[in-house]
């Protein structure tokens, strides 16, 4: 296979330096605010963002340096394939997550529902479009047994 390079188009700050208080998807802590900041050669590239609610920021998880083709996720101790689990340790370390956007000012992206560690590289963002994006019966595997009618467990949080 070929090698592909893929150059940040930006950095994602946030108030988790460290995993304490990180949440394992953002939705579940809403209240924490963070912003991508995109180089200025890409601000113009935010133009009309601001009229979506959501997001998709994909980044690169800068802080693992491990590669495991099984592992464990965050919410129970049983392992699973990394390729059925949402663990920094995959293969070339791309993560996303789903953001609320609250607001856009020149090369900044402000949003809540945040749960990426500060300094991120930023490789790319998207819209959330609902008629794109939402999908009608979603199974969700082994994770559907830690929640509740679509409401997490609490032991997991």
């Amino acid at each position: 296979m070929n090698s592909i390079q893929i150059k940040p188009i930006g950095i994602i700050h946030s108030p988790y330096k460290n995993a304490d208080g990180i949440p394992i998807q953002g939705r579940f802590k809403d209240n924490v605010e963070a912003f991508a900041e995109v180089s200025k050669k890409y601000e113009l590239g935010l133009k009309d963002l601001d009229g979506f609610s959501h997001a998709i920021l994909i980044y690169h998880f800068h802080n693992e340096t491990e590669e495991k083709i099984v592992a464990h996720p965050y919410l129970e101790k049983e392992s699973h394939g990394i390729f059925a689990v949402r663990s920094p340790y995959r293969p070339n370390r791309i993560g996303f997550s789903i953001v609320k956007i609250q607001r856009v000012i020149e090369n900044k992206l402000f949003f809540t529902e945040v749960d990426v560690f500060d300094q991120t590289p930023l490789i790319d963002i998207k819209p959330y479009v609902e008629f794109f994006d939402k999908r009608e019966n979603v199974k969700s595997g082994w994770v559907e047994k830690h929640f509740q009618k679509g409401t997490p467990k609490q032991t997991i949080l």
